[in-house]
Formats: structure tokens, sequence, C-alpha cells
């Protein structure tokens, strides 16, 4: 269910700039929802072109550890990640939006 609220969401946007025919997102690697599951999900609504790239996720921790995370779990609008140098569970600061990019019209 989650997934079809922000597919509508990601279509109404896109039908603000005309007839679709394609579009661009970026899918934040610790989204809502995992981009294959939002790709199934945008394909049975429209018969648009969908291009989608995966952000990697970015963490920062409490040891000086900035970077990439150790995903130990990954699920529905759920995770569980891990900083890499130390074990603790960071802090997230990038990788969990799912951006419109770029839309193009017939």
């Amino acid at each position: 269910m989650h997934e079809t609220i922000i597919s509508d969401n990601i279509i109404k946007e896109a039908q603000k700039h005309g007839n679709v025919e394609q579009i661009s997102l970026e899918v934040g690697e610790l989204a809502h929802i995992p981009m294959d599951e939002l790709l199934e999900c945008l394909k049975g609504l429209v018969d648009w072109k969908i291009d989608a790239t995966e952000k990697p996720s970015k963490v920062k921790c409490i040891c000086g550890f900035e970077g990439h995370p150790t995903i130990l779990e990954r699920g529905h609008d759920s995770f569980l990640i891990e900083c890499p140098k130390c074990k603790s569970v960071p802090q997230v600061i990038d990788g969990t939006d799912i951006k419109l990019l770029s839309v193009q019209v017939k």
C-alpha cells in the first residue's frame, strides 16, 4: 500500500508537466520502499518509460566514521544498519529520498 501512495504522488507530480512519456527517478538506497518494489508498482499503473538510479546511503557515526553503512537487513519501510567501523547505529545523512528528476512529455 505504501508503494501505491508514493507511486500516485510521483504520477500526479509528473502529470503536472503534460502528457507524460518518460520519467527519471533517483531512489535512495534506504528510501521508504526498495527501488524494485517502487518500479514494479509504477509500471503497473502507467505505461511510461521509467529510468531510475539508486542513490547510495551515507551515514555519520559518533566514532567519527562517515560513509556507506553496513546494511544488515532491508525490508519494506524498514532497514537495519550499523557503522562498519564500530558496529554502533549511525545517523543516516543521505540516501533516504525518492526524487523525480525529470519528466519528458509527448
